[in-house]
């Protein structure tokens, strides 16, 4: 048995559990604990600080993360073998509790590309887009001709060459609530700012028809768009040989246009977290919402996403909506959710994950009230469906599942122009046309996947550095990366599998 002292964190005074901030062996004394430990406790993960009861409520962030399985010793590990998610209810206080931010007058910019309907693109990629995963390999075949041609060495403005491809578009309904999420999504790819122009390619007779992406509700106005079906081109070979001469004549005006300052204003950053952790929602998390806050501030815009992982701690966000009207807006997503998980045998607190738990997280609750601290403490403007386009600066919110390649999805979709990605165990992935910002949650995660991660905020707990401090150092990167300075998923050429569609309805 051990009688050494261990530090550990104390997120607010009426919590009942604190965070092991290193491996402590049993019989060690815990800073804040009233009993030393009963047993082994491992980095990140919770220990009782004194004595609960069955059936009580465990209380971390000053919030209920669940209901105790039995009694718990004081210096007991909390975990999944005592800790349950208990019942799940909320007082939602829609916008009691919206404070808008004092804005930010400086004049600050980036280094953008503007597009013709006003938005500013932070890369120019041609996108050759598919309305089906059979024109899949076609598309790729098309880009790969591309790179080995060297035909894009000679515009020097262009970013690269990017095929989106999926594995829907055909097999399920034309006019269901699943055809109308994938249209959204391949509309707000096609729309995308970071494209200077796109190449779309259909098979011909799948249910996603080329045709309707072109007609009425065009996709992308404009010369920068062609279009073309393999079955009507005469076959692969043919569509390939095709496909290289739009290509020509589509980097020829999307090379035209180059890095102009824009307002920082025009910067829209999807928020994502991925393989959390116990310090995802003491390190990176806040820090992340300290930066989200400064960019709203400046006349920017955040988008909060995976509503299963929210589920527990949306009524932070309904106190923060700026009228009723939104906070039932997300709630009804929510409600959504539930039955969407109930018609599939599914269940809304069937998270954390496997690594998540390996890292300290026990219940969603507690998942949830770490992830939601990425929204910083701006008030929330809007709600939007997947994929659907954001119209409005400030604090939004976007309906997603949690499944991190889908939700990133969805936000480049609907305009995001930037990607961050906090994660505690190491996520790796990338997602063209929008880079991504890798933030590590823990230093020793850090400098193991040092070659991955472009920010680390295990400084905050080994070295003290505050949760402003590292707001900004994340903020000033925003900046620079929308400027063109590249990101480490960029330097590895991640991004070529990440483009997931939510596929809600049936497979026929």
């Amino acid at each position: 048995m051990s009688n050494s002292f261990a530090k550990s964190i104390l997120l607010q005074p009426d919590d009942d559990v604190v965070i092991a901030l290193d491996d402590v062996e049993a019989g060690t004394v815990v800073e804040h604990v009233d009993q030393p430990l009963t047993g082994q406790v491992m980095r990140g993960h919770k220990i009782a600080r004194h004595a609960i009861a069955k059936g009580d409520f465990v209380r971390r962030y000053g919030q209920i993360i669940g209901q105790t399985k039995r009694d718990i010793a004081a210096g007991e590990h909390v975990h999944v073998q005592n800790l349950g998610m208990g019942e799940h209810t909320q007082d939602y206080a829609h916008a009691q509790g919206s404070v808008a931010l004092p804005p930010i007058n400086e004049e600050r910019t980036f280094m953008g590309y503007l597009r013709p309907d006003g938005r500013v693109g932070t890369r120019n990629y041609i996108g050759i887009l598919t309305s089906v995963n059979c024109s899949g390999s076609v598309a790729k075949f098309i880009a790969e001709a591309v790179e080995k041609s060297g035909l894009l060495d000679a515009y020097p403005n262009i970013d690269g060459i990017v095929p989106i491809v999926h594995g829907t578009g055909c097999g399920m309904s034309g006019r269901d609530e699943g055809y109308a999420t994938l249209f959204r999504t391949l509309a707000g790819y096609a729309q995308h700012p970071n494209f200077g122009a796109i190449l779309l390619i259909g098979l011909g007779c799948e249910v996603m028809q080329v045709g309707d992406l072109i007609g009425d509700r065009k996709i992308r106005p404009g010369s920068d768009l062609r279009y073309m079906t393999i079955q009507t081109s005469g076959g692969t070979r043919k569509t390939i040989e095709v496909g290289l001469e739009e290509v020509k004549e589509l980097a020829e005006i999307a090379n035209k246009v180059e890095r102009t300052p824009q307002p920082i204003s025009e910067i829209t950053v999807g928020m994502q977290c991925g393989g959390s952790d116990g310090y995802s929602g003491i390190t990176a998390n806040p820090a992340l919402g300290v930066a989200s806050d400064t960019l709203v501030r400046h006349g920017g815009t955040t988008i909060l996403s995976e509503t299963s992982e929210i589920y527990g701690a949306e009524h932070l966000l309904t106190r923060r909506a700026v009228n009723e009207e939104i906070g039932k807006k997300l709630i009804d997503r929510i409600h959504w959710w539930e039955d969407y998980c109930a018609r599939n045998g599914g269940e809304m607190d069937n998270n954390p994950s496997p690594g998540n738990k390996r890292g300290g997280l026990t219940t969603i609750l507690e998942k949830s009230l770490g992830a939601v601290a990425k929204g910083g403490s701006a008030p929330l403007v809007d709600v939007y469906k997947f994929a659907e386009k954001v119209d409005k600066k400030g604090f939004v919110f976007m309906d997603s599942p949690g499944f991190d390649p889908c939700s990133v999805t969805g936000q480049v979709a609907s305009g995001a122009n930037l990607i961050v990605f906090t994660t505690g165990r190491g996520s790796v992935s990338g997602y063209k046309p929008t880079p991504c910002i890798k933030i590590a949650t823990n230093s020793e995660m850090y400098g193991r996947m040092s070659e991955d991660m472009d920010i680390n905020c295990g400084d905050i707990v080994t070295d003290g550095v505050s949760l402003e401090a590292k707001g900004a150092e994340i903020f000033e990167m925003l900046i620079r990366v929308a400027s063109g300075e590249e990101t480490k998923s960029e330097q590895l050429g991640f991004g070529g599998v990440e483009f997931v569609p939510w596929q809600i309805s049936a497979v026929m």
